[in-house]
């Protein structure tokens, strides 16, 4: 079978993934631009990466699977790195950010909270 033998129901299915994928990475495009403080900015494009990452990934996989034959080896490790590597910069870059607000004494950022030690 080839691409040109992909029947109605399966081209409408991955062209259906591909636009939700790619609305929600453009979603988490315009919230990087539009929001007012760097804690939200980075957290819209994370969603908008891990969710349009989703739909671009189950259209691939429909296609592959339909078109080629083939196992989704290739989605199933694209969305492992995906959704492993971007919650874990979310949070690298928010600490960061973080201590750095809390160095020049940012009054955005909350105080540092200090835990009684149980005994």
């Amino acid at each position: 079978m080839s691409f040109d033998d992909v029947p109605l129901w399966a081209a409408l299915l991955i062209s259906a993934c591909v636009l939700v994928g790619a609305f929600l990475t453009f979603v988490g495009a315009v919230g990087l631009a539009r929001m007012p403080s760097f804690y939200q900015r980075i957290h819209a494009p994370t969603l908008g990466t891990s969710f349009g990452a989703v739909g671009v990934l189950a259209a691939s996989a429909i296609l592959s699977t339909i078109g080629e034959d083939r196992f989704i080896a290739h989605e199933i490790l694209i969305f492992t790195f995906v959704s492993v590597t971007t919650p874990v910069t979310l949070m690298l870059l928010a600490r960061a950010a973080l201590h750095r607000d809390r160095v020049e004494g940012s009054s955005d950022v909350p105080a540092v909270v200090e835990r009684p030690v149980d005994q």
